[in-house]
């Protein structure tokens, strides 16, 4: 060999990674306890397009990782979310045979949305994939409590004989305890989940307890006020009419 070619001994990849066609080197790194991804990326990105700039042409950078999955698992929400709704409308129509009825329930979603934030904010937790699923889960919880209350009224009104404005009281009074209870035991079977779901489940957990406490208090404020206003009714010289039923 050395008749025909000088011999050393040098350092060179064992693999050439590739993707896209393109070489790329993957550099990783672990997180420390008590930091998220929400936090610790954008402070990475930031550094990242700083140092960037005195890069030779031809070098990029792409964040992958947690990160990556949690854009293409929230991407895939998004597509589904869509369909997801109208299947909900259809069936919120179909069961009241109401468009008032259906907007009333479905004006009552965003309650949630602020206890969300109160509660991310409080307990400084982030927003995350899993906050995604727990504000998912929420909504339903939230339809769900709308859907009983006004499904009470229509009681009230068709098979107890009240009027309408003594079927709002009525309801919101007979309502009152189930809705709550629910309420309640949703949050202690979050209790465990937020204390010792660690940082994975912890955001979903918050998200869903104060969220709930929150929307609970304005839905059964909040929709009896819409209902009244949807179907014009007038309480002056009201007189409260209880159910017998």
């Amino acid at each position: 060999v050395e008749q025909v070619a000088d011999a050393s001994i040098t350092f060179e990849p064992s693999e050439i990674r590739r993707r896209n066609r393109r070489s790329t080197v993957a550099v990783s790194s672990a997180l420390q306890p008590g930091a998220s991804v929400a936090v610790v990326m954008p402070k990475v990105e930031s550094w990242l397009e700083e140092v960037s700039a005195e890069w030779p042409p031809g070098y990029t950078w792409e964040l992958g990782g947690e990160t990556e999955a949690q854009d293409e698992a929230n991407a895939s929400i998004g597509a589904q979310l869509p369909i997801a709704g109208l299947v909900i409308l259809m069936l919120l129509i179909i069961q009241f045979n109401s468009v008032r009825r259906t907007a009333i329930i479905l004006l009552t979603i965003p309650l949630g949305l602020i206890g969300v934030v109160v509660g991310l904010l409080v307990l400084r937790s982030y927003f995350g994939f899993m906050t995604m699923l727990g504000l998912i889960s929420l909504a339903g919880i939230v339809i769900n409590n709308a859907i009983v209350l006004i499904d009470r009224i229509d009681l009230e009104i068709r098979e107890n004989g009240l009027s309408p404005e003594s079927a709002v009281i009525e309801s919101a009074q007979r309502r009152l305890r189930p809705i709550l209870l629910t309420t309640f035991t949703t949050l202690g079977g979050m209790i465990p989940l937020y204390l010792g779901g660690g940082p994975l489940f912890e955001s979903m957990a918050a998200a869903i307890m104060v969220g709930l406490v929150f929307a609970t208090a304005l839905t059964l404020g909040f929709v009896p006020v819409l209902y009244t206003l949807f179907f014009r009714l007038n309480f002056r010289n009201f007189t409260y009419q209880p159910s017998t039923g």
